[in-house]
């Protein structure tokens, strides 16, 4: 594996960096002014569209989309550390097209899209002019065992009809929402794997509702984690992501790189959290010696930036198994981030929060939202337990091919 940056990736990484400078942090405040004084949580704030204009100009647009037609056409190593430098605003990934769960959708799009599918719906988000969300998890399964998938989807004439219900649909309320990637059951008679199918459902649907938000740890994002229910909600057979039965295999393409993405900005965040803490440590005083001179808070530093190196090292290797072996291949490795990163970012992001004291936990510093957020993330795309299961499964059967549980 080459460690070195190509010169690619440096060119956007220094662009990046002084977008970020110019645009990005000096503006995090007027976001919240914005929105704040709107008196909607989902509103979106006339800087965005700013920010998005910029970024466009700057080059810096769909930075993680693999196919030059439609981005750069970087790898997924030459990505990861331009998408760990806008993990470190809460604003920067929307401004440059990057944000989840478009990208994994524009992805899905891109890969199983007919022609019609993608003039309606990629190119508008590829262009942001809208956003999407995707609609897997269900509040009456566990849906970390995606075979327990149980919102149906039933084949009537030239039409499918949905109905059930879902949950945790993140970007449902953003004002901008106009499609949703849905996986539901179409056969519940087939093999497990063979049961689920995808469908494109408009936000306008009849029979389409989005019942409430859900705050995260008491924070409401401002694209919305909703609960959604379908009552014979009525969308043309032509809406289908490639065919019958395709779903649980569409969503494994989909996940592996929105799972790697997500890691990549946990590590932006745990960076900014550090950078955070030496700065407190530095200028605060108690009991006659500056935070940065106690020995437990020296501990704290260099503790989170060897952490912080280590799932660097996994996130890139990782990266690059993605692209000389594919996802499947890596799929161990893509676990394994997936538990790693959320799981450091939160702890750099906790210490950073006791050295800042009460303001720690207060929306004085970005501190609190950003843990809440990381805590979060040990759900999304897959819970811990089952990550750890797969990268245990693994190691059993190097010793014993024949192990299953």
């Amino acid at each position: 594996m080459e460690f070195a940056y190509t010169d690619r990736c440096n060119d956007y990484r220094e662009r990046l960096l002084a977008f970020m400078d110019e645009c990005i942090y000096p503006n995090e405040a007027v976001y919240e002014e914005q929105l704040t004084a709107s008196g909607d949580p989902h509103h979106q704030p006339a800087i965005m569209e700013e920010l998005k204009v910029e970024a466009r100009q700057r080059g810096l647009w769909n930075l993680f989309h693999p196919h030059q037609e439609w981005g750069p056409g970087l790898t997924n190593a030459e990505y990861a550390p331009l998408a760990e430098i806008m993990g470190r605003s809460w604003i920067a990934s929307e401004a440059c097209n990057c944000s989840a769960p478009d990208t994994g959708n524009m992805e899905v799009l891109t890969m199983f899209g007919t022609p019609e599918q993608q003039d309606l719906w990629l190119r508008p988000l590829l262009a942001g002019e809208i956003r999407s969300s995707f609609a897997m998890t269900e509040p009456d399964v566990a849906s970390s065992d995606a075979t327990n998938i149980s919102l149906r989807i039933e084949r009537d004439g030239d039409d499918y009809v949905l109905n059930g219900r879902k949950w945790w649909i993140t970007g449902a309320n953003h004002p901008h929402n106009r499609i949703f990637i849905v996986m539901g059951q179409t056969d519940p008679e087939a093999a497990p794997h063979r049961r689920q199918s995808q469908i494109l459902v408009p936000r306008d649907t009849p029979g389409l509702t989005i019942v409430r938000d859900l705050p995260v740890f008491g924070y409401w994002h401002q694209d919305g984690h909703c609960e959604l229910r379908f009552e014979d909600c009525r969308v043309p057979a032509s809406n289908l992501l490639a065919n019958e039965g395709d779903g649980f295999a569409i969503s494994q393409a989909r996940l592996g790189p929105g799972r790697i993405h997500h890691c990549m900005r946990s590590i932006g965040a745990a960076e900014r959290a550090l950078d955070l803490m030496c700065q407190r440590a530095l200028q605060r005083t108690t009991f006659g010696k500056r935070l940065a001179e106690r020995a437990n808070v020296m501990d704290w530093i260099a503790e989170s930036r060897i952490e912080l190196e280590m799932v660097r090292l996994l996130t890139l290797k990782t990266a690059w198994m993605m692209d000389t072996v594919g996802n499947k291949a890596a799929a161990v490795e893509i676990s394994a981030i997936k538990v790693a990163g959320p799981n450091v970012a939160a702890k750099i992001i906790d210490r950073a929060i006791q050295v800042h004291g009460a303001g720690g936990i207060s929306d004085d510093y970005p501190l609190a939202a950003s843990w809440a957020w990381q805590r979060a993330l040990r759900f999304a795309d897959g819970p811990d337990e089952v990550h750890k299961m797969t990268i245990a499964r693994r190691e059993l059967r190097k010793h014993d091919p024949s192990f299953r549980s």
